[in-house]
């Protein structure tokens, strides 16, 4: 199958003028000048489509989703419900990092990465994270290095929860065998072998991360810590965790633009900052005595929609935004073949409208997943 995107203006994330794009199945197969009769004059299957007046940029990365649901904090009525492929295709995500967080009783690895397993078979990337919030963490086979290593989507450990009465309460010591059995099966696997920290509310923040790159001779970039926006003194040593060499990550909420404005304006380092979704995730909220209060349901469009909010907002160019959801994380997790418009790289492509950024058209894997406003291509019980 043969698609050509013609007058594209083109955001690798970096801008590369108005383009032709030729996708040859599932891959980038040319970006310039494209001869269309010869396209069509090859006998194989085509489409041809004029996306002038749009920008192309690479499909979104989503590092944080709970592709089971979640949740379960006011018992079992309050789990939270599985995620569904249309979820991910009308919010511009093409590739995903699936995990569980709290419940790693009721919510299985094994059921994981069958799930993720599912939505490749739809049309999607997919990876997952062994591990939940506890330490000792549960693993698929013996431990988190042998499951990066034996499990093909497995690229790291999550979330690991720090700062948080939900949390293992792990030491520094626990930690660091963590990290360091997931960097090792992440060398051995030739995968990314990141742990990736989900941050509570608490006043200890980050410290026990500074700490453990203090006393443990385990690289900064191996450490990706998400829900770094609960509070200001958090934010400010996200800032200082990212300029050791660590991935931060922001959760997408009503106010994720700001934080990434400020995030520039305090001198953190973008290229180490990322944005998720945390999408089927619950979001509980706890009074000072740890009581549950209520819950929400966080939702994978969250993310389209403050990426779309951040290049409104005007503080970060339209190519330091769109890294947050493609360059940064695809470096992040080692995803090669993911996050820029390169002939050779994944067809996973985003049409959006160059003055209003409303999404038209989205391509994962070469597949025409999405057309002005319609899911073209629905999960099997959708």
């Amino acid at each position: 199958m043969l698609t050509l995107l013609k007058n594209a203006e083109v955001y690798a994330p970096e801008y590369l003028g108005q383009q032709s794009i030729l996708l040859i199945n599932n891959r980038i197969g040319k970006i310039g000048d494209v001869d269309e009769a010869a396209v069509k004059s090859l006998g194989v299957e085509y489409k041809i489509i004029d996306v002038k007046g749009n920008i192309v940029t690479p499909g979104f990365i989503d590092p944080h989703v709970h592709l089971l649901g979640g949740g379960g904090e006011g018992g079992f009525a309050t789990r939270t419900p599985e995620l569904q492929l249309s979820d991910l295709i009308q919010s511009g995500i093409t590739s995903v990092a699936g995990l569980i967080g709290t419940d790693g009783t009721t919510r299985h690895l094994t059921s994981l990465l069958a799930k993720a397993r599912g939505l490749e078979i739809e049309g999607v990337s997919t990876y997952i994270y062994t591990g939940n919030y506890d330490v000792p963490t549960p693993t698929i086979t013996s431990n988190v290095k042998d499951d990066a290593i034996l499990i093909d989507k497995v690229i790291g450990t999550a979330e690991i929860a720090i700062a948080d009465s939900r949390s293992g309460q792990p030491n520094v010591h626990e930690l660091a065998k963590i990290v360091g059995q997931t960097r090792v099966g992440g060398m051995l696997s030739g995968k990314a072998g990141i742990t990736h920290f989900h941050t509570g509310p608490g006043k200890a923040y980050l410290s026990i991360l500074h700490q453990l790159l203090d006393e443990y001779e385990l690289p900064a970039g191996n450490l990706h810590v998400t829900h770094i926006t609960r509070s200001k003194g958090l934010f400010d040593d996200a800032i200082r965790l990212a300029n050791r060499g660590s991935y931060v990550d922001i959760t997408a909420d009503d106010e994720t633009y700001q934080w990434v404005s400020y995030y520039k304006d305090h001198g953190g380092d973008l290229s180490k900052l990322t944005i998720s979704s945390d999408g089927n995730g619950s979001l509980p909220k706890f009074d000072e005595e740890g009581n549950l209060l209520g819950l929400g349901v966080a939702s994978t469009i969250t993310l389209f929609d403050q990426v779309v909010a951040t290049l409104k907002d005007g503080k970060l160019s339209l190519e330091e935004t769109l890294r947050l959801v493609t360059t940064n994380t695809a470096e992040a997790l080692k995803l090669d073949k993911k996050g820029k418009i390169v002939e050779g790289k994944d067809a996973d492509l985003l049409v959006l409208d160059g003055e209003s950024y409303q999404l038209q058209h989205v391509f994962a894997k070469g597949q025409h997943m999405f057309l002005n406003g319609e899911v073209l291509v629905k999960g099997t019980f959708e």
